[in-house]
């Protein structure tokens, strides 16, 4: 079996433990941060720890705690953003509302460097990554998977027995069940996944076991 092309270092972070991803291809050692929130302080030197040399940040959707910090981010280690799909530019204009709400600090909105749609890929290193739009938690989420690895970075779109909340603006029910549904579940049961928040899981156990999204849930 040959060796995963790139390394994968989960790090919760804020206070809704929001799982980020610390990505390092291991051909270059130039890697990428996927939804860093906030504890930025931490995720630079875990990077530098890991001799991860950081030349991209990936962000799945505008929610503040996965990607609140990510402009204080890029301007620390003077990396682009790219994504979300530009259906977020809303939640990403509202970030400052978002903080209040939350009892977090206002951060100010910002504008990705770039905005990603469904069947783009991301790359860092030598390694890359297909952008699967799956809205329905937010419109502009998207998901990143790497084929090779049969690795899938889901965001808030799935979790170990859940799915992401769709009673926020411009959330939708059906749309979230049809995308994990027809876009994800078909990557295949053997496929992993690190969701946005709690464990990883395989989209084969949720078929099998998600009362939401499952293959024996009710579609509402």
């Amino acid at each position: 079996m040959s060796e995963p092309p790139f390394d994968v270092v989960v790090l919760p972070v804020t206070a809704f433990q929001q799982n980020c991803s610390l990505l390092r291809c291991r051909a270059t050692g130039r890697g990428a941060f996927v939804d860093p929130g906030g504890d930025i302080d931490r995720l630079i030197a875990v990077a530098k720890d890991r001799d991860v040399v950081v030349e991209k940040i990936f962000l799945t959707h505008g929610h503040i705690d996965h990607a609140g910090e990510a402009s204080l981010l890029r301007e620390r280690l003077g990396v682009p953003i790219e994504g979300p799909h530009e259906a977020d530019r809303f939640w990403l204009d509202q970030l400052g509302m978002q903080g209040r709400m939350f009892g977090m600090p206002a951060l100010a909105p910002f504008e990705p460097d770039r905005w990603l749609v469904d069947g783009d890929q991301v790359r860092f290193g030598e390694v890359e990554l297909d952008v699967i739009h799956c809205p329905g938690h937010t419109p502009g989420h998207v998901v990143f998977h790497h084929p090779g690895m049969k690795l899938s970075f889901v965001g808030d779109v799935i979790f170990q027995g859940s799915i992401g909340r769709t009673d926020f603006p411009q959330g939708d029910f059906p749309t979230l069940i049809r995308g994990i549904r027809e876009k994800l579940f078909p990557l295949g049961d053997d496929v992993a996944f690190v969701p946005g928040h709690g464990p990883m899981s395989t989209y084969g156990e949720e078929r099998a076991h998600n009362p939401f999204c499952g293959d024996s849930a009710r579609v509402r």
